[in-house]
């Protein structure tokens, strides 16, 4: 647990924003300042339908090459955590 703006928040689990830009957000500690920032990412409108293996495979090579120009803490980027929720076993 860790505090954002007053109040305490989970680190590193993943929700949905209903009211935001975009559909999932997840609070991460930037390594560097200390401090908790939120990382946003996901469509809205958009499903992620990571049961099949085709579609995977295919979001999975056109991102892991964003994922590589990403410079410092790799958890502070939306690529990352769009990474991982297209993983099978990943829970939102």
């Amino acid at each position: 647990m860790a505090e954002y703006q007053g109040r305490q928040v989970e680190l590193n689990k993943p929700f949905r924003t209903p009211e935001a830009s975009k559909k999932f957000a997840v609070y991460v500690r930037d390594q560097d300042s200390g401090r908790v920032k939120i990382v946003r990412f996901g469509q809205k409108g958009m499903s992620i339908k990571r049961q099949n293996d085709a579609r995977r495979r295919s979001f999975m090579a056109r991102m892991g090459a964003v994922l590589d120009k990403v410079k410092g803490q790799k958890n502070l980027s939306p690529a990352y955590w769009s990474i991982r929720a297209w993983e099978k076993d990943f829970k939102i």
